[in-house]
């Protein structure tokens, strides 16, 4: 019997950051990253499209930050 995936959804404007995490997280069997954006509306988005079980936010977003992104994440 496959054991579940934690899925996870990166937030964060920096590229290099979000694929040093996803390269961390993918070497564990646990973790399936989902998806990733770059910006808190794009991230707002993709959970309510890909459901993740956790989200990794980044506070210090261009645009909508990651305080104010909460409560919509939270109801995606």
């Amino acid at each position: 019997m496959a054991e579940e995936k934690i899925r996870v959804l990166l937030v964060d404007d920096h590229t290099l950051f979000r694929s040093g995490i996803r390269s961390l997280l993918q070497s564990y069997a646990c973790f399936e990253v989902v998806g990733e954006a770059g910006d808190g509306r794009e991230g707002i988005r993709l959970a309510g499209q890909l459901r993740p079980d956790v989200v990794l936010l980044d506070n210090h977003l261009p645009g909508v930050t990651g305080v104010v992104a909460l409560p919509a994440l939270k109801a995606a």
